[in-house]
């Protein structure tokens, strides 16, 4: 089980000092409703690529990244199988159902010896999901979360501020910052935290941005942990700017956040799953391939996988 200390943690009751612009406002709500229940132009949602062949098994020394969907992976690291905001429901509340199936069937999933978690937002923290794992799976969270667990019986929860790290196996999990912040009701907005997470094996470094804008905290993160192998980073969910900016990167700045952290790859996500926002489905991909050659860096580097699409770090 994760080796962290076992001393009782004492929190503040919020961490609105923490967020670096102000909060989405009622506009950003209504407007993540309208997209995500009515816009109408969802017609190219076929052209989503989709590859559901199946999980490879990744050898000890290996890292291999499944992209199941949104925020979804299944990181194979260090000799464990991680998922990364697990979300395999077919709905979450808000917004219609997903467009495309996840990349992976439960059925398909080995033994899962960890979860991480970046926030609570519902297409990050799916409750339908997590009931359906075992109880005994070790979960990575933000400080204040654990208790959402455990109050479903989750055994194994570690709950860490930023910059701190527990261990499983031979794999640390770090906790790093976000520009972000959280809310799952209408009476405990910033109550828990948010952030990313660092997995470090020895033979590889990943990076899983979860949700953010763009900032400083990128250059903190690779400054903290050089030789990141790889930065899986959201590039949809980004437009109307005037709103999503103080939440969302957009592709632009997700590439430029992936140099700023050090990473030498980029995985694509959190685009071709849910709508929640008004760019059309298949530009974030396309605009980060775009930006990635104009950067002129190796095409081979990003890995805009296909849903369902596996990849190995060499």
């Amino acid at each position: 089980m994760p080796d962290v200390a076992k001393s009782p943690r004492r929190w503040p009751s919020s961490f609105a000092d923490r967020l670096t612009a102000p909060l989405p406002d009622f506009r950003e709500v209504t407007s993540v409703m309208w997209h995500g229940q009515l816009r109408p132009d969802i017609g190219d949602s076929d052209q989503i690529p989709v590859r559901r062949v199946g999980l490879p098994r990744a050898a000890a020394t290996e890292t291999v990244a499944t992209w199941v969907g949104h925020a979804t992976f299944v990181l194979q690291i260090g000799g464990l199988t991680v998922l990364t905001d697990p979300v395999w429901s077919r709905k979450i509340p808000g917004v219609r159902q997903r467009l495309t199936p996840p990349g992976v069937a439960w059925s398909d999933l080995p033994k899962i010896d960890a979860i991480v978690i970046s926030h609570n937002h519902y297409d990050h923290l799916d409750a339908p999901t997590i009931r359906r794992l075992p109880r005994d799976t070790a979960v990575f969270v933000p400080a204040r979360l654990a208790g959402w667990f455990r109050r479903r019986g989750f055994r194994h929860v570690t709950e860490l501020d930023w910059w701190e790290s527990a261990r499983l196996g031979d794999v640390t999990f770090d906790f790093v910052p976000a520009h972000h912040w959280s809310r799952r009701t209408l009476w405990d907005t910033c109550r828990t935290l948010w952030g990313g997470w660092v997995l470090t094996s020895p033979d590889h470094r990943v990076y899983f941005a979860g949700d953010t804008a763009y900032g400083e905290r990128f250059a903190q993160i690779g400054e903290r942990y050089p030789g990141i192998d790889l930065a899986l980073m959201p590039v949809g969910a980004y437009e109307p700017r005037w709103f999503m900016k103080v939440s969302h990167v957009d592709p632009t700045e997700a590439v430029q956040a992936c140099l700023d952290v050090g990473a030498r790859r980029m995985a694509t996500m959190h685009w071709g799953t849910f709508v929640l926002s008004g760019e059309p489905l298949l530009e974030p991909v396309r605009q980060a391939r775009a930006v990635w050659e104009s950067r002129g860096l190796d095409p081979a580097d990003l890995w805009d996988l296909a849903i369902g699409e596996s990849r190995t770090l060499p």
